[in-house]
């Protein structure tokens, strides 16, 4: 009983996360992770597998630490604003975005419909930056930005990760996203990316009552971390 609540305490995973997503990666440079979905029934309780693991695109350039619920994890490349990583740690699953006006049946996240002017802010200069803003609302002091309803179908589904916005750390990355992908051989800018089924399923499954979780890592790191942050 000690050692469970030594790791509970230990762990970057907040207590009154009960859903998890986890994704792990070859390492360091993998483009793809193997994701799978667990939940438990209160703090401490055993994480239960929920469905199977399924294949997920990563950054072009694989993984490098990120700016979330973690303080830090050892060694390994830190993400920076552009560089084509996905970010490793543990970040908060905040919201939906999508082209439908209503979230699709099951969705409890918050949802916002992704208009024509809706954008992410990428440029690190601007007040807005890793900000969601609608650009027909706010007084545009951006270079840069993604435009949150594209004309293909990445974006028909978006679950926003709260990467480096607690606040925002310049140049530190943003605009970090669960979206659709292309292909499975797909790479993305530094977001996870999913095929259409398991994405769906996984936005019906988050519960923010659960506050849900990405514990996003390289195999190496995970199996080095596995223990201390008390992961399944």
């Amino acid at each position: 009983m000690f050692l469970a609540l030594f790791l509970l305490a230990a762990s970057p995973v907040p207590a009154e996360s009960w859903q998890l997503v986890l994704s792990v990666s070859e390492g360091w440079d993998a483009p793809a992770a193997r994701v799978r979905r667990y939940e438990r029934a209160g703090a401490g309780a055993p994480w239960m597998a929920v469905g199977d693991s399924i294949t997920a695109s990563l950054g072009r350039k694989g993984l490098g630490w990120g700016l979330g619920l973690h303080s830090g994890g050892g060694q390994g490349p830190t993400k920076r604003e552009g560089d084509g990583k996905s970010p490793a740690g543990v970040f908060d699953l905040r919201l939906a975005t999508g082209y439908a006006e209503s979230a699709p049946p099951g969705t409890r996240l918050r949802y916002r419909m992704a208009t024509p002017t809706l954008r992410c802010v990428d440029d690190s200069a601007s007040a807005f930056y890793n900000q969601l803003v609608d650009e027909a609302e706010v007084k545009k002091d951006w270079s840069s930005a993604e435009d949150m309803r594209r004309p293909d179908e990445l974006y028909r589904l978006v679950v926003w990760v709260g990467h480096n916005d607690a606040p925002a750390e310049a140049q530190g990355g943003s605009c970090i996203f669960l979206h659709l992908r292309a292909s499975a051989s797909a790479t993305t800018a530094g977001c996870t990316a999913f095929d259409p089924a398991p994405m769906g399923a996984l936005l019906a499954w988050l519960d923010p009552s659960k506050r849900p979780v990405l514990v996003q890592l390289p195999l190496p790191s995970y199996r080095r971390l596995a223990v201390s942050w008390a992961l399944p």
